[in-house]
């Protein structure tokens, strides 16, 4: 090697060009009518084995999928999948169900709230499967570290929790499933939160129910997953006479992480920032598509 010149990303006096990555998909959106939790966007980390100076990579951040409404005949939907180039791609998170299974994803959905209503497949390797239903009570979506929870007569099922990193200097969760949603007609007493499944670390909205609502959203507090973080929506409540729309599942994220002493260009049709920590820059995308590469 003479000076000066590079060979596979190796720049001489600073080190190899080394590119480790999360890369999560957005989240599945939750059900409605004691809908199932959304599952969390797929999430996958490592390293790019074969980083290159002035190669181009395109990077593109998953959407969240939107959550059912009853009153427009909209059914939950699956995230999308957020991806660099052909080399890693995390799928988005299952959809809840209404009345029926939910779907699969990098995360499964979480069941509806019936009988034999069965959690949605999760990816190998992304994340893991949603919670079953049961009469009155959802399922949650599965997130990156744990599956749903089932539902049961009196409960939603909880969203399974995601994984944590530190990359940035402080503990961040990404990849929560939603909580499942209930038809809260046993005991009308009861507070809004009894109910409802709880979103899972890392982003998963809360479900519902029908104790305490909006017209069109049922609890609505935090029914949403969180923004980049591809947590799934929370499911939507319902008694019979009232439906209350599921959350819409957060969008995806993209992290890289490399050595300082290289700099990163990024196109104009994506939303990143870069900090440096330690020895190391971040660069997190939170929305877009477009190519970058490296020098």
């Amino acid at each position: 090697m003479f000076p000066g010149t590079f060979n596979m990303g190796l720049g001489v006096g600073r080190g190899a060009l080394v590119i480790e990555y999360i890369v999560v998909g957005g989240g599945g959106g939750g059900g409605t009518v004691r809908g199932g939790g959304g599952g969390a966007g797929g999430y996958l980390t490592g390293t790019l084995s074969q980083a290159s100076l002035g190669t181009s990579y395109t990077i593109t951040v998953g959407n969240g999928g939107d959550g059912a409404y009853k009153t427009a005949g909209v059914a939950a939907q699956n995230g999308s999948n957020s991806s660099i180039s052909t080399l890693v791609t995390a799928l988005g998170g299952g959809a809840g169900g209404w009345s029926s299974d939910g779907a699969s994803g990098g995360s499964g959905g979480g069941a509806s709230g019936s009988s034999g209503k069965l959690g949605g497949a999760s990816t190998s390797g992304q994340g893991n499967d949603g919670g079953d239903g049961a009469n009155y009570g959802a399922g949650g979506g599965g997130g990156a570290g744990a599956a749903g929870v089932a539902g049961t007569s009196t409960d939603g099922g909880d969203g399974g929790d995601g994984l944590s990193d530190n990359w940035t200097g402080t503990t961040r969760w990404l990849a929560g499933g939603g909580g499942g949603g209930h038809q809260a007609n046993l005991d009308t007493t009861v507070g809004a939160t009894t109910y409802a499944g709880s979103g899972g670390e890392g982003g998963g909205g809360n479900g519902s129910n029908n104790s305490t609502y909006d017209s069109n959203r049922g609890w609505v507090s935090t029914m949403d997953g969180a923004a980049n973080t591809g947590g799934g929506g929370g499911g939507g409540g319902g008694d019979g006479a009232n439906y209350f729309r599921g959350g819409d599942g957060g969008s995806g994220i993209v992290v890289l992480r490399y050595p300082k002493t290289y700099t990163i260009s990024v196109g104009a049709g994506l939303t990143s920032s870069t900090t440096t920590v330690g020895s190391y820059k971040v660069t997190t995308f939170t929305a877009g598509a477009d190519t970058i590469s490296f020098s």
